[in-house]
């Protein structure tokens, strides 16, 4: 127990939210999509998405699969620059 308490106290502050926030997220997930477009080899996996010709023809799976990664990399991404002092 004193080893979560000693955890929680060196959790740094994080960045709260704001536009910049949002435009590395967006930013970091449209990259991710772009990149699972172009490697992704089965891409119009069933079930399909209610409007395809919006997202590239990609399926559900494929869209999930890529908005995940971007979310990760977004994650990161705004840890770093508000680490750095960038945000």
């Amino acid at each position: 127990m004193t080893y979560l308490t000693l955890l929680a106290a060196t959790v740094p502050q994080t960045v709260s939210w704001s536009p910049k926030v949002a435009i590395v997220m967006i930013a970091c997930n449209v990259a991710a999509i772009a990149f699972g477009k172009f490697t992704i080899k089965n891409q119009s996996a069933a079930p399909g998405l209610p409007s395809p010709a919006l997202f590239g023809g990609m399926g559900l799976p494929a869209l999930l699969g890529t908005t995940s990664l971007g979310h990760l990399l977004g994650v990161g991404m705004i840890l770093g620059l508000a680490n750095a002092g960038a945000l």
